[in-house]
């Protein structure tokens, strides 16, 4: 069977957060760059580790700096943050700490299974696409509602693979 998903390029995934980020400048609103921020923490994560701390630390300084000042430190960062390309293993990273969200719930064959998929992904027999749409529904079945506002499983998730947890329950 021929698989039509497309993956998003690292240049529209780009583009998508940038506009995101224009609309949060026009909103002029504190409330909304915060959000902005959580909601695409592992994105920002999966670039550039460091300059998520310091996206997180420009957005904790709203009540010293004057808010324009904020979002203009803030895009010469997101923009900066964005030129570093994802890789496997800034990626493994992020699976790992979407993983802290659900590792006291599963069973052990569930954490072996997640495992074997963070192995596949390393040894590139499965794309990240791949092991996010594997993760995905386990966010709903957990009910973690702040990894399903990630934009992360938007953009890099493969909406058209299965669920191979769904066999374990």
């Amino acid at each position: 069977m021929q698989n039509y998903h497309k993956e998003l390029t690292q240049k529209e995934i780009n583009q998508f957060v940038i506009e995101r980020f224009q609309n949060i400048k026009k909103s002029k609103k504190v409330r909304e760059l915060v959000e902005f921020q959580a909601m695409n923490k592992f994105l920002i994560m999966a670039h550039n580790q460091e300059q998520l701390k310091i996206l997180g630390r420009i957005v904790a300084s709203y009540k010293k700096i004057k808010f324009s000042e904020i979002l203009n430190e803030y895009e010469k960062n997101l923009n900066l943050c964005l030129q570093y390309k994802p890789t496997i293993k800034t990626h493994s990273n992020v699976i790992m700490h979407i993983f802290g969200f659900f590792s006291k719930d599963f069973s052990d064959l569930e954490k072996n299974k997640f495992f074997e998929l963070l192995k596949d992904y390393k040894n590139e027999k499965i794309t990240i696409g791949d092991i996010l749409a594997e993760i995905h529904p386990i966010v709903f079945r957990f009910d973690k509602t702040y990894l399903a506002s990630q934009t992360y499983f938007l953009l890099y998730a493969n909406s058209e693979k299965g669920d191979i947890f769904k066999a374990l329950k």
